[in-house]
Protein backbone atom coordinates (compact mmCIF):
# COMPACT_ATOMS: atom_id res chain seq x y z
CA UNK A 1 0.00 0.00 0.00
CA UNK A 2 1.16 3.52 -0.85
CA UNK A 3 -0.03 6.83 0.56
CA UNK A 4 0.17 10.19 -1.17
CA UNK A 5 0.27 13.15 1.20
CA UNK A 6 -0.35 16.55 -0.37
CA UNK A 7 -0.35 20.05 1.13
CA UNK A 8 -3.61 21.85 0.31
CA UNK A 9 -3.09 25.08 -1.69
CA UNK A 10 0.46 24.80 -0.39
CA UNK A 11 1.91 28.24 -1.19
CA UNK A 12 -1.20 30.00 0.09
CA UNK A 13 -1.24 27.81 3.21
CA UNK A 14 2.40 28.74 3.96
CA UNK A 15 1.49 32.43 3.78
CA UNK A 16 -1.51 31.95 6.05
CA UNK A 17 0.60 30.31 8.76
CA UNK A 18 2.29 33.65 9.44
CA UNK A 19 -0.62 35.91 8.49
CA UNK A 20 -3.75 34.46 10.13
CA UNK A 21 -5.71 37.47 8.87
CA UNK A 22 -5.66 35.81 5.44
CA UNK A 23 -7.84 32.93 6.66
CA UNK A 24 -11.22 32.98 4.90
CA UNK A 25 -10.07 35.59 2.36
CA UNK A 26 -9.37 34.99 -1.34
CA UNK A 27 -5.59 34.72 -1.72
CA UNK A 28 -3.44 34.16 -4.81
CA UNK A 29 0.31 33.57 -5.01
CA UNK A 30 1.87 34.89 -8.21
CA UNK A 31 4.68 33.48 -10.33
CA UNK A 32 8.06 35.09 -11.01
CA UNK A 33 7.76 38.79 -11.80
CA UNK A 34 4.17 38.65 -10.53
CA UNK A 35 3.07 37.23 -13.86
CA UNK A 36 0.27 34.72 -13.23
CA UNK A 37 -1.50 32.68 -10.55
CA UNK A 38 0.38 29.59 -9.33
CA UNK A 39 -1.54 28.93 -6.11
CA UNK A 40 -5.10 29.83 -5.12
CA UNK A 41 -7.10 29.57 -1.95
CA UNK A 42 -10.54 27.96 -2.16
CA UNK A 43 -12.03 31.46 -1.89
CA UNK A 44 -9.97 32.58 -4.90
CA UNK A 45 -11.14 29.54 -6.87
CA UNK A 46 -14.72 30.60 -6.11
CA UNK A 47 -13.95 33.90 -7.86
CA UNK A 48 -13.21 31.87 -11.04
CA UNK A 49 -9.47 32.65 -10.98
CA UNK A 50 -7.76 29.92 -12.99
CA UNK A 51 -4.36 28.36 -12.45
CA UNK A 52 -1.86 30.12 -14.72
CA UNK A 53 -4.20 33.04 -15.42
CA UNK A 54 -2.28 36.32 -16.00
CA UNK A 55 -2.41 38.71 -13.08
CA UNK A 56 -3.66 41.65 -15.13
CA UNK A 57 -6.84 39.71 -15.97
CA UNK A 58 -8.01 39.45 -12.34
CA UNK A 59 -6.19 42.35 -10.69
CA UNK A 60 -9.45 44.32 -10.42
CA UNK A 61 -10.73 41.73 -7.94
CA UNK A 62 -8.43 43.22 -5.30
CA UNK A 63 -10.78 46.18 -5.04
CA UNK A 64 -14.03 44.47 -5.97
CA UNK A 65 -13.74 41.25 -3.93
CA UNK A 66 -10.95 41.85 -1.41
CA UNK A 67 -8.49 39.57 -3.23
CA UNK A 68 -4.98 39.44 -1.73
CA UNK A 69 -2.23 38.87 -4.32
CA UNK A 70 1.27 37.95 -3.10
CA UNK A 71 4.62 37.50 -4.83
CA UNK A 72 6.06 33.99 -4.61
CA UNK A 73 8.31 33.46 -1.58
CA UNK A 74 10.09 30.27 -2.62
CA UNK A 75 12.60 30.47 0.23
CA UNK A 76 9.75 30.24 2.72
CA UNK A 77 7.92 27.53 0.77
CA UNK A 78 11.04 25.37 0.50
CA UNK A 79 11.72 25.54 4.23
CA UNK A 80 8.09 24.81 5.11
CA UNK A 81 8.18 21.87 2.69
CA UNK A 82 11.21 20.40 4.48
CA UNK A 83 9.36 20.62 7.78
CA UNK A 84 6.21 19.04 6.33
CA UNK A 85 8.12 16.17 4.69
CA UNK A 86 9.97 15.42 7.92
CA UNK A 87 6.66 15.02 9.74
CA UNK A 88 5.07 13.10 6.86
CA UNK A 89 7.86 10.51 7.04
CA UNK A 90 6.29 9.27 10.27
CA UNK A 91 3.44 7.75 8.26
CA UNK A 92 5.48 4.79 7.01
CA UNK A 93 8.95 3.27 6.56
CA UNK A 94 9.64 4.55 3.02
CA UNK A 95 9.21 8.00 1.51
CA UNK A 96 9.59 9.51 -1.96
CA UNK A 97 9.39 13.31 -2.10
CA UNK A 98 7.61 13.86 -5.40
CA UNK A 99 7.34 17.66 -5.41
CA UNK A 100 7.53 20.60 -3.02
CA UNK A 101 4.08 19.76 -1.60
CA UNK A 102 3.64 16.03 -2.32
CA UNK A 103 5.26 12.80 -1.19
CA UNK A 104 4.57 9.10 -1.60
CA UNK A 105 4.92 6.97 1.52
CA UNK A 106 5.12 3.18 1.82
CA UNK A 107 2.53 2.21 4.44
CA UNK A 108 2.68 -1.54 3.90
CA UNK A 109 2.65 -3.23 7.30
CA UNK A 110 1.36 -0.16 9.14
CA UNK A 111 -1.51 -1.10 11.44
CA UNK A 112 -4.76 0.85 11.02
CA UNK A 113 -3.49 2.95 8.15
CA UNK A 114 -6.46 5.34 8.19
CA UNK A 115 -6.02 6.15 11.90
CA UNK A 116 -2.29 6.62 11.36
CA UNK A 117 -2.93 8.90 8.38
CA UNK A 118 -5.37 11.05 10.35
CA UNK A 119 -2.90 11.30 13.25
CA UNK A 120 -0.05 12.41 10.95
CA UNK A 121 -2.32 14.86 9.18
CA UNK A 122 -3.37 16.35 12.54
CA UNK A 123 0.26 16.54 13.68
CA UNK A 124 1.33 18.45 10.56
CA UNK A 125 -1.52 20.90 10.96
CA UNK A 126 -0.88 21.37 14.68
CA UNK A 127 2.92 21.71 14.48
CA UNK A 128 3.40 23.79 11.32
CA UNK A 129 -0.12 24.89 10.34
CA UNK A 130 -0.33 23.27 6.88
CA UNK A 131 -3.62 21.47 6.02
CA UNK A 132 -3.13 18.24 4.07
CA UNK A 133 -5.06 15.41 2.45
CA UNK A 134 -3.96 11.78 2.15
CA UNK A 135 -4.87 9.12 -0.39
CA UNK A 136 -4.02 5.44 0.15
CA UNK A 137 -4.13 2.71 -2.51
CA UNK A 138 -2.16 -0.23 -3.95
CA UNK A 139 -0.49 1.79 -6.76
CA UNK A 140 0.87 5.29 -7.25
CA UNK A 141 -1.78 6.24 -9.80
CA UNK A 142 -4.59 5.02 -7.54
CA UNK A 143 -2.99 6.81 -4.56
CA UNK A 144 -2.98 10.04 -6.56
CA UNK A 145 -6.61 9.41 -7.44
CA UNK A 146 -7.46 8.70 -3.80
CA UNK A 147 -5.78 11.95 -2.81
CA UNK A 148 -7.82 13.80 -5.45
CA UNK A 149 -10.99 12.24 -3.99
CA UNK A 150 -9.97 13.22 -0.44
CA UNK A 151 -9.41 16.85 -1.46
CA UNK A 152 -12.52 17.10 -3.64
CA UNK A 153 -14.79 15.52 -1.03
CA UNK A 154 -13.69 18.21 1.43
CA UNK A 155 -13.52 21.13 -1.01
CA UNK A 156 -16.61 20.33 -3.08
CA UNK A 157 -19.26 18.61 -0.94
CA UNK A 158 -21.32 16.26 -3.07
CA UNK A 159 -18.61 15.49 -5.61
CA UNK A 160 -17.68 12.33 -3.67
CA UNK A 161 -19.08 10.68 -0.50
CA UNK A 162 -18.26 12.76 2.58
CA UNK A 163 -16.59 9.85 4.41
CA UNK A 164 -13.65 10.10 1.96
CA UNK A 165 -12.82 13.73 2.87
CA UNK A 166 -9.25 14.41 4.07
CA UNK A 167 -8.24 10.72 4.08
CA UNK A 168 -9.36 8.25 1.39
CA UNK A 169 -8.27 4.60 1.50
CA UNK A 170 -9.24 2.75 -1.67
CA UNK A 171 -7.73 -0.49 -0.39
CA UNK A 172 -10.47 -0.84 2.23
CA UNK A 173 -13.31 -0.52 -0.28
CA UNK A 174 -15.06 -3.24 -2.24
CA UNK A 175 -14.60 -3.44 -6.01
CA UNK A 176 -18.07 -1.94 -6.73
CA UNK A 177 -17.33 0.98 -4.37
CA UNK A 178 -14.02 1.69 -6.09
CA UNK A 179 -15.74 1.51 -9.48
CA UNK A 180 -18.31 4.09 -8.40
CA UNK A 181 -15.51 6.48 -7.35
CA UNK A 182 -13.68 5.91 -10.64
CA UNK A 183 -16.89 6.48 -12.56
CA UNK A 184 -17.36 9.84 -10.79
CA UNK A 185 -13.85 10.98 -11.80
CA UNK A 186 -13.35 12.65 -15.21
CA UNK A 187 -10.59 11.01 -17.23
CA UNK A 188 -8.68 14.31 -17.32
CA UNK A 189 -8.23 14.13 -13.53
CA UNK A 190 -6.23 10.90 -13.74
CA UNK A 191 -2.50 11.25 -13.04
CA UNK A 192 -0.61 10.82 -16.32
CA UNK A 193 -3.47 11.88 -18.61
CA UNK A 194 -2.60 15.26 -20.10
CA UNK A 195 -4.92 17.63 -21.98
CA UNK A 196 -4.09 16.23 -25.43
CA UNK A 197 -4.45 12.56 -24.45
CA UNK A 198 -7.56 13.41 -22.46
CA UNK A 199 -9.18 14.98 -25.52
CA UNK A 200 -8.30 11.92 -27.63
CA UNK A 201 -9.77 9.58 -25.02
CA UNK A 202 -12.98 11.58 -24.80
CA UNK A 203 -13.26 11.50 -28.59
CA UNK A 204 -13.48 7.69 -28.45
CA UNK A 205 -15.95 7.70 -25.56
CA UNK A 206 -13.54 7.26 -22.65
CA UNK A 207 -14.86 10.00 -20.37
CA UNK A 208 -14.15 8.65 -16.88
CA UNK A 209 -11.39 6.97 -14.93
CA UNK A 210 -13.50 3.81 -14.83
CA UNK A 211 -13.79 3.70 -18.63
CA UNK A 212 -10.01 4.14 -18.87
CA UNK A 213 -9.41 1.36 -16.36
CA UNK A 214 -11.55 -1.03 -18.43
CA UNK A 215 -9.47 -0.59 -21.60
CA UNK A 216 -7.16 -3.35 -22.77
CA UNK A 217 -3.59 -2.32 -21.83
CA UNK A 218 -2.03 -3.84 -24.95
CA UNK A 219 -4.43 -1.94 -27.20
CA UNK A 220 -3.70 1.27 -25.31
CA UNK A 221 0.02 0.75 -25.89
CA UNK A 222 -0.43 0.22 -29.61
CA UNK A 223 -2.73 3.23 -30.06
CA UNK A 224 -1.16 5.69 -27.62
CA UNK A 225 1.99 4.90 -25.65
CA UNK A 226 3.61 2.68 -23.04
CA UNK A 227 3.16 5.50 -20.54
CA UNK A 228 -0.63 5.43 -20.87
CA UNK A 229 -0.51 1.62 -20.77
CA UNK A 230 1.17 1.87 -17.34
CA UNK A 231 -1.55 4.26 -16.22
CA UNK A 232 -4.27 1.77 -17.24
CA UNK A 233 -2.51 -1.12 -15.49
CA UNK A 234 -2.07 0.95 -12.33
CA UNK A 235 -5.78 1.86 -12.36
CA UNK A 236 -6.42 -1.88 -12.53
CA UNK A 237 -4.35 -2.34 -9.37
CA UNK A 238 -1.08 -3.56 -10.93
CA UNK A 239 1.95 -1.58 -9.63
CA UNK A 240 4.08 -0.35 -12.55
CA UNK A 241 5.76 2.71 -11.02
CA UNK A 242 8.12 1.93 -8.15
CA UNK A 243 8.68 4.01 -5.05
CA UNK A 244 11.99 5.88 -5.31
CA UNK A 245 13.52 6.29 -1.86
CA UNK A 246 16.25 8.51 -3.33
CA UNK A 247 15.63 10.77 -6.33
CA UNK A 248 17.59 9.81 -9.43
CA UNK A 249 20.16 12.36 -10.63
CA UNK A 250 18.87 14.83 -13.18
CA UNK A 251 20.08 14.44 -16.75
CA UNK A 252 19.94 18.19 -17.33
CA UNK A 253 20.01 21.15 -14.96
CA UNK A 254 18.55 24.50 -15.98
CA UNK A 255 18.25 27.87 -14.28
CA UNK A 256 16.21 30.41 -16.24
CA UNK A 257 14.54 33.65 -15.22
CA UNK A 258 12.41 36.40 -16.70
CA UNK A 259 13.81 39.85 -16.03
CA UNK A 260 12.05 42.41 -13.87
CA UNK A 261 12.73 45.00 -16.59
CA UNK A 262 13.94 44.59 -20.19
CA UNK A 263 17.71 44.20 -20.49
CA UNK A 264 19.53 45.88 -23.38
CA UNK A 265 23.18 46.00 -22.28
CA UNK A 266 25.62 43.11 -22.46
CA UNK A 267 27.02 43.89 -18.99
CA UNK A 268 23.62 43.51 -17.34
CA UNK A 269 22.96 40.31 -19.27
CA UNK A 270 26.33 38.90 -18.16
CA UNK A 271 25.54 39.72 -14.53
CA UNK A 272 22.24 37.86 -14.75
CA UNK A 273 23.70 34.82 -16.51
CA UNK A 274 26.58 34.72 -13.99
CA UNK A 275 24.00 34.46 -11.22
CA UNK A 276 22.15 31.70 -13.10
CA UNK A 277 25.41 29.83 -13.69
CA UNK A 278 26.23 29.88 -9.98
CA UNK A 279 22.76 28.53 -9.10
CA UNK A 280 23.07 25.77 -11.70
CA UNK A 281 26.56 24.81 -10.50
CA UNK A 282 25.31 24.60 -6.92
CA UNK A 283 22.52 22.24 -7.98
CA UNK A 284 25.05 20.20 -9.96
CA UNK A 285 27.32 19.75 -6.94
CA UNK A 286 24.37 18.92 -4.72
CA UNK A 287 23.64 15.79 -6.77
CA UNK A 288 27.34 14.90 -7.12
CA UNK A 289 27.56 15.37 -10.90
CA UNK A 290 29.80 17.08 -13.44
CA UNK A 291 28.80 18.81 -16.66
CA UNK A 292 30.46 18.54 -20.05
CA UNK A 293 28.53 21.27 -21.92
CA UNK A 294 26.96 24.61 -21.04
CA UNK A 295 24.06 25.98 -23.06
CA UNK A 296 23.27 29.68 -22.74
CA UNK A 297 20.29 31.48 -24.26
CA UNK A 298 18.43 34.79 -24.25
CA UNK A 299 15.35 36.10 -26.01
CA UNK A 300 12.86 38.93 -26.21
CA UNK A 301 9.28 38.66 -24.99
CA UNK A 302 6.76 37.15 -27.44
CA UNK A 303 4.04 39.26 -25.82
CA UNK A 304 5.56 42.74 -26.08
CA UNK A 305 5.71 44.94 -29.18
CA UNK A 306 9.04 45.43 -30.89
CA UNK A 307 11.58 43.40 -32.85
CA UNK A 308 11.94 39.72 -31.95
CA UNK A 309 15.28 38.10 -31.12
CA UNK A 310 16.24 34.71 -29.73
CA UNK A 311 19.55 32.88 -29.78
CA UNK A 312 21.32 30.11 -27.92
CA UNK A 313 24.71 28.43 -28.03
CA UNK A 314 26.18 25.24 -26.56
CA UNK A 315 29.73 25.66 -25.27
CA UNK A 316 31.61 22.36 -24.75
CA UNK A 317 34.01 22.11 -21.82
CA UNK A 318 37.46 20.62 -22.11
CA UNK A 319 36.93 18.56 -18.97
CA UNK A 320 33.69 17.79 -17.12
CA UNK A 321 33.44 20.09 -14.10
CA UNK A 322 31.26 21.34 -11.26
CA UNK A 323 33.37 24.46 -10.74
CA UNK A 324 31.23 27.60 -10.71
CA UNK A 325 34.05 29.63 -12.25
CA UNK A 326 34.54 27.25 -15.19
CA UNK A 327 30.83 27.02 -15.86
CA UNK A 328 30.39 30.79 -15.67
CA UNK A 329 33.39 31.33 -17.97
CA UNK A 330 31.79 29.08 -20.60
CA UNK A 331 28.45 30.84 -20.26
CA UNK A 332 30.10 34.27 -20.64
CA UNK A 333 31.88 33.10 -23.79
CA UNK A 334 28.59 31.92 -25.23
CA UNK A 335 26.89 35.23 -24.42
CA UNK A 336 29.60 37.28 -26.09
CA UNK A 337 29.22 35.21 -29.26
CA UNK A 338 25.42 35.44 -29.53
CA UNK A 339 24.68 38.90 -28.13
CA UNK A 340 23.33 41.58 -30.45
CA UNK A 341 22.52 45.12 -29.22
CA UNK A 342 19.25 46.90 -29.86
CA UNK A 343 16.79 44.40 -28.38
CA UNK A 344 14.72 44.43 -25.18
CA UNK A 345 15.65 41.04 -23.73
CA UNK A 346 13.03 39.55 -21.42
CA UNK A 347 14.54 36.22 -20.39
CA UNK A 348 17.83 34.35 -20.27
CA UNK A 349 19.09 31.11 -18.83
CA UNK A 350 21.78 28.49 -18.45
CA UNK A 351 21.46 24.74 -19.01
CA UNK A 352 24.06 22.18 -17.94
CA UNK A 353 24.18 19.25 -20.36
CA UNK A 354 26.10 16.00 -20.78
CA UNK A 355 26.01 15.29 -17.04
CA UNK A 356 28.07 12.48 -15.54
CA UNK A 357 28.76 11.00 -12.13
CA UNK A 358 31.27 13.15 -10.26
CA UNK A 359 32.91 10.10 -8.68
CA UNK A 360 33.91 8.70 -12.07
CA UNK A 361 36.20 10.83 -14.20
CA UNK A 362 38.21 10.01 -17.31
CA UNK A 363 41.87 10.71 -16.58
CA UNK A 364 44.36 12.33 -18.95
CA UNK A 365 48.07 13.08 -19.07
CA UNK A 366 49.28 16.30 -17.49
CA UNK A 367 50.84 17.79 -20.62
CA UNK A 368 50.44 21.43 -19.65
CA UNK A 369 50.00 23.58 -16.61
CA UNK A 370 46.46 24.68 -15.86
CA UNK A 371 46.39 26.95 -12.78
CA UNK A 372 43.48 26.45 -10.43
CA UNK A 373 42.36 23.23 -12.03
CA UNK A 374 41.26 21.49 -8.83
CA UNK A 375 39.09 23.87 -6.84
CA UNK A 376 36.76 21.28 -5.39
CA UNK A 377 37.46 22.22 -1.78
CA UNK A 378 36.83 25.87 -2.57
CA UNK A 379 33.42 24.99 -4.03
CA UNK A 380 32.61 22.94 -0.92
CA UNK A 381 33.57 25.86 1.30
CA UNK A 382 31.44 28.32 -0.69
CA UNK A 383 28.42 26.00 -0.57
CA UNK A 384 28.78 25.58 3.20
CA UNK A 385 29.09 29.32 3.81
CA UNK A 386 26.04 30.09 1.67
CA UNK A 387 24.06 27.31 3.35
CA UNK A 388 24.97 28.67 6.77
CA UNK A 389 24.67 32.41 6.19
CA UNK A 390 22.23 32.66 3.30
CA UNK A 391 22.15 32.50 -0.47
CA UNK A 392 24.77 34.66 -2.25
CA UNK A 393 26.72 35.45 0.93
CA UNK A 394 29.73 34.52 -1.19
CA UNK A 395 29.28 35.05 -4.90
CA UNK A 396 31.23 35.86 -8.03
CA UNK A 397 31.99 39.50 -8.76
CA UNK A 398 30.59 39.04 -12.26
CA UNK A 399 27.07 38.89 -10.80
CA UNK A 400 27.30 42.58 -9.88
CA UNK A 401 28.26 44.17 -6.59
CA UNK A 402 25.53 46.78 -6.16
CA UNK A 403 22.07 45.25 -5.79
CA UNK A 404 20.34 48.53 -6.64
CA UNK A 405 21.89 48.46 -10.11
CA UNK A 406 20.89 44.87 -10.89
CA UNK A 407 17.97 45.89 -13.11
CA UNK A 408 17.54 42.33 -14.34
CA UNK A 409 16.35 41.01 -10.97
CA UNK A 410 12.78 39.76 -10.75
CA UNK A 411 9.93 41.95 -9.57
CA UNK A 412 8.70 40.74 -6.18
CA UNK A 413 6.89 43.81 -4.95
CA UNK A 414 4.39 41.77 -2.93
CA UNK A 415 6.74 39.22 -1.34
CA UNK A 416 6.31 38.47 2.35
CA UNK A 417 9.33 38.16 4.69
CA UNK A 418 11.50 35.04 4.97
CA UNK A 419 9.92 34.20 8.32
CA UNK A 420 11.76 30.92 8.94
CA UNK A 421 15.19 31.44 7.34
CA UNK A 422 16.18 35.05 8.09
CA UNK A 423 16.78 36.11 11.67
CA UNK A 424 15.70 39.67 10.93
CA UNK A 425 12.36 38.38 9.55
CA UNK A 426 11.44 36.07 12.43
CA UNK A 427 8.08 37.19 13.85
CA UNK A 428 8.25 38.62 17.37
CA UNK A 429 5.35 38.12 19.77
CA UNK A 430 4.87 40.90 22.29
CA UNK A 431 2.71 40.75 25.38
Amino acid sequence: MLALLDGNNFYVSCERVFRPSLQGRPVVVLSNNDGCAISRSDEARALAIKMGQPFHEFRQLEDRAGLVSLSANFTLYGDMSDRMMTLAAGLGPGQEIYSIDECFIDVQGVRDQVARARAIRARIHRWIGIPTCIGIAPTKTLAKLANHIAKSAERKPGSYPAQHAQVCHLGLLSAPEVDRLLDATPVGDVWGVGPNIGAQLRDVGVDTALALAKLDPSSVRRRWSVVLERTVRELQGMPCIELEDAPSPKQEIAVTRSFGRPVQELQQLMEAVSEFSARAAEKLRRQGSLTGCVRVFAHTSPFRPGPRWAKSLVVPLRRPTADTGRITEAAMLGLELIFEPGYDLAKAGVMLLDLCDGSILQGELELEDEPGRDRGQLMVAIDRINARWGKSTVRQGSTGTVAAKRAWMMRQERRTPHYTTSLSDVPVARA
